[in-house]
């Protein structure tokens, strides 16, 4: 696809958003990672020699490729590579097991993926259950036999690839989130989308392009990209935090260093925060304290209002097929509304809507549903799945809510059947499928707990073929640890005679509940 120039420098993408940084201010930091700094300049141009590579390797229009990597600027450059020859990446959680990068290869069809050291024995294990992933790109460290090095492509010296023109609704990524019946959902966004999401967070966070952010979300979670895409239009800096176990003390030595003026936090990661002897005698810089991705206790919030009196405590909610932010409840009210989610942000149509699409009235309980320019192209390769989600011409969030006099959301419960846990969703019919297959395990059902540190665990109720029986957590931890990742595996189990069930045979889970989530 080789366009009008003229025509391709007038798209508002990413892509073009880098290229006038690098111009305008070539020398301009764009992100720092653990004190090595990438201007503008040096981003764009290791991004475009990275595309050069990829496009002699067959990578072209529409072409997906895996990123399986943590933070690093290389993921940066990865995606903008990808993007630049008009291909969609598709990041990955890296704590996958092989089965579940293994569905995700073959759904999305890529036959390019970009890893690092440590990560490429999944990324090989993958490939030998998909052939067709052919080329495998590892950053940092030596390369194995049939794999290609990340800085040794961007070191090939030879033409460059042809421009590209990327419209708007273009797709650039495909967020894969775990389905309620088991497989994953690869949800395909768009320029527009990310565009939209900038600028929703723009406006909550009173960015500017003097302003630092700071990054500790996984490049793989939407929430990552997704916070930012503001960065990237407004030319504004990053700090990329490693990932690993999170210490709220590195954290805010890195924040105080850094003098960061924005950063978002789940509340798990917020608690621990506030709990860190010294984070009132900090010299910080920090404007607004953004959270998300988890329901966050009274407690947390009241917390984060003493440590940081300075700072806006903003929080942000959605999900990843709305790109994902679809309500921001700003400082100013973040104790005034303690338990609420906010409004919906004015580039968002929402209705709150009963099982027949009729509005409910101010007060009652209904399923939010969105219209708007954050809202996901739809499901890949999942038509039917796309077809119910969009039915009635809305998208269905699944989330249960009430709105308040004011306007204000308040989230009751989910229509889905998904467990929050420490900004990771979990749905419960994914962690079922795994337990029916133990052969101790005759049925089995998945519920949250609300836990004070992750906001919800899972729980399993299970009753087994042999009455007498017992089961425990370490009996069933080599059959988890093969087909779940470790965060999504329940963290209590219960046995029971039987499942309560309806006059349906539907597993009554109000009533485990009751008796389980204490």
């Amino acid at each position: 696809m080789t366009p009008d120039p003229l025509q391709s420098i007038r798209r508002n993408n990413w892509i073009n958003q880098i290229a006038t940084h690098a111009t305008m201010r070539p020398d301009g930091l764009a992100v720092r990672y653990r004190g090595n700094d990438t201007t503008w300049r040096q981003l764009h141009d290791r991004f475009e020699k990275l595309a050069d590579a990829l496009s002699r390797r067959g990578v072209g229009f529409g072409d997906r490729v895996l990123v399986l990597a943590f933070n690093h600027p290389a993921y940066l450059e990865t995606v903008f590579a990808i993007n630049a020859l008009g291909a969609i990446a598709v990041p990955v959680n890296f704590r996958l097991t092989v089965p579940e990068l293994g569905y995700i290869v073959g759904d999305s069809g890529a036959t390019v993926i970009v890893t690092d050291t440590v990560l490429l024995p999944l990324a090989q294990a993958a490939r030998q259950q998909h052939p067709a992933l052919e080329t495998c790109i590892v950053i940092g460290g030596e390369t194995t036999e049939g794999t290609l090095g990340y800085d040794d492509l961007i070191a090939e010296q030879s033409p460059a690839h042809p421009p590209v023109d990327l419209p708007e609704d273009t797709p650039c990524l495909i967020m894969y989130t775990s389905g309620t019946t088991g497989s994953p959902k690869g949800a395909v966004l768009s320029y527009a989308n990310m565009n939209a999401q900038a600028l929703t967070c723009i406006r909550a966070m009173e960015m500017t392009p003097e302003s630092i952010g700071f990054c500790t979300s996984p490049l793989f979670h939407i929430a990552g990209l997704g916070s930012l895409a503001p960065a990237f239009q407004l030319g504004a800096a990053t700090v990329l935090h490693p990932l690993g176990a999170f210490d709220a003390t590195e954290f805010l030595d890195a924040v105080e260093a850094e003098q960061a003026t924005i950063a978002f936090c789940v509340p798990a990661q917020w608690q621990l925060i506030c709990a860190e002897p010294t984070v009132r005698q900090r010299k910080l810089a920090l404007r607004k304290l953004s959270w998300g991705a988890a329901p966050a206790s009274d407690t947390v919030l009241r917390a984060m209002a003493e440590c940081f009196p300075q700072a806006d405590n903003v929080a942000v909610f959605g999900q990843t097929e709305m790109s994902p932010i679809t309500c921001v409840l700003e400082g100013r009210d973040a104790l005034r509304k303690l338990g609420s989610v906010g409004r919906v942000i004015p580039t968002v149509t929402a209705r709150i809507v009963d099982d027949e699409m009729n509005d409910v009235a101010p007060g009652e309980i209904g399923e939010i549903v969105y219209r708007g320019p954050t809202m996901m192209q739809g499901y890949w390769n999942k038509p039917e799945a796309t077809a119910e989600a969009f039915a009635g011409g809305w998208f269905h969030s699944g989330d249960l809510v009430r709105q308040d006099e004011e306007g204000f959301i308040w989230v009751v419960d989910r229509k889905k059947d998904m467990i929050i846990s420490g900004g990771e969703n979990i749905y419960c019919a994914e962690v079922e499928n795994v337990l029916f297959d133990h052969p101790a395990i005759r049925e089995a059902a998945v519920i949250g707990r609300p836990d004070e540190k992750w906001g919800e665990i899972p729980v399993a109720v299970v009753a087994l073929h042999d009455a007498q029986a017992q089961l425990t957590l370490t009996d069933l931890e080599a059959h988890l640890n093969t087909y779940l990742a470790r965060y999504k595996q329940p963290k209590d189990v219960v046995v029971v005679d039987v499942l309560p069930r309806n006059a349906s045979g539907k597993v009554l889970k109000h009533k485990l509940r009751e008796d389980f989530s204490h």
